[in-house]
């Protein structure tokens, strides 16, 4: 095959935790006899809660076919080119097992919001029941019960459940240089580096109209920041869907199914099934990643928009779109720049099974 598929997962594959009826069918036609792929695939998720393993254990569930930890890329798997983070103490947001996931990225010394909140009882106050009983006050010169390293980056996997307390001590950590414990020093500019993974800002799973997603929490702590400060939250990278940099972490992982195969034709096209290829991003933010990855080898990247998810064909698009396109339609992060023919997809089709079908179709491919 000189092609492969990017996968979605929610809203393509499941609604939640309710498989699409139309998965297991194409998933059929993707696979031999003996379960082996006949093209290369790789699952991108902006699911930032769960290891690789976990979310291709459920997918084998869900298809009917053996999906590998491999073909699994989550919005947090670019994290692994970062070697310059691994060897420092990073403070990490989300939810699931922060830490299993940190580590098994490769960070050395991981700590979560939790145990900074141990660790400074008085931060965490606006829920009223978990206000410690007793005024807890230590001399400068006092010996505290633990000692934690002092984290010189954040980083944000995914929504956490207490958004008070994860927006409060990030604030505290951002505004102290790693020292939440002390007053604000707003002269700390540029703030410690914060390393974004998933920027979606609504999802969808089962209920009738789409679900906050990390972007939205994301849009809460800039917000915060600024009305502090005055100044703009700045990101060292932004990961998951629709970044650069998670599709060329994508493709690295399509061509090295390909080599496991010993495919020797090379991989022209990729098809994007269920959102828009990449987008465009402010040159602010810091692109060294780029030199982590070779090249990229495909020619283009095409994306097959299903109508099982966020999207709704029968959406009305205004007459006047340059007066209202953030409005209504772009709904991506603040850093990245609305460019029409980059959102706009190739293909339009009913579901996966449908988007397979397609792609057999333009490509010639006959299993």
């Amino acid at each position: 095959p000189s092609f492969g598929f990017l996968f979605d997962i929610d809203g393509v594959l499941v609604r939640g935790k309710t498989p699409i009826p139309a998965a297991k069918t194409a998933f059929r036609k993707l696979v031999n006899s003996q379960g082996q792929f006949l093209v290369p695939v790789v699952f991108v998720t902006n699911a930032g809660d769960c290891l690789r393993q976990k979310k291709a254990d459920q997918l084998s569930h869900l298809l009917g076919v053996p999906i590998s930890q491999d073909q699994v890329m989550m919005s947090h798997s670019p994290l692994r080119m970062f070697k310059r983070y691994h060897e420092k103490c990073v403070l990490v947001s989300g939810q699931g097992p922060l830490l299993d996931i940190a580590q098994d990225l490769g960070f050395c010394q991981p700590i979560t919001i939790e145990t900074l909140r141990e660790k400074h009882p008085l931060l965490d106050v606006v829920d009223h029941d978990r206000r410690p009983n007793v005024l807890v006050w230590c001399p400068v010169n006092s010996i505290t019960l633990f000692v934690i390293p002092v984290p010189i980056a954040v980083v944000l996997f995914g929504e956490p459940v207490r958004w008070e307390t994860n927006l409060q001590l990030i604030i505290d950590v951002l505004l102290t240089s790693g020292y939440p414990g002390n007053p604000y020093c707003h002269e700390n500019d540029p703030h410690i580096p914060v390393l974004a993974c998933n920027m979606d800002l609504m999802w969808v799973a089962e209920a009738q109209s789409p679900r906050f997603g990390h972007g939205t929490f994301m849009v809460c702590l800039e917000n915060i920041y600024k009305k502090i400060t005055g100044k703009d939250l700045k990101y060292e990278a932004l990961m998951g869907k629709p970044s650069k940099l998670t599709y060329q972490y994508a493709e690295y992982l399509i061509r090295a199914q390909a080599a496991e195969r010993k495919w020797k034709q090379p991989i022209q096209t990729l098809y994007a099934v269920g959102g828009s290829a990449a987008v465009s991003q402010d040159d602010e933010i810091d692109n060294s990643w780029e030199n982590e990855l070779a090249s990229a080898a495909a020619a283009r990247c095409r994306s097959v928009l299903v109508c099982t998810g966020v999207y709704n064909p029968h959406t009305e698009v205004p007459l006047d779109t340059r007066e209202s396109i953030t409005e209504t339609v772009f709904h991506g992060h603040r850093d990245f720049r609305f460019e029409p023919g980059l959102v706009e997809p190739d293909h339009i089709v009913p579901d996966v099974d449908a988007a397979v079908d397609l792609v057999f179709q333009l490509e010639n491919f006959a299993p």
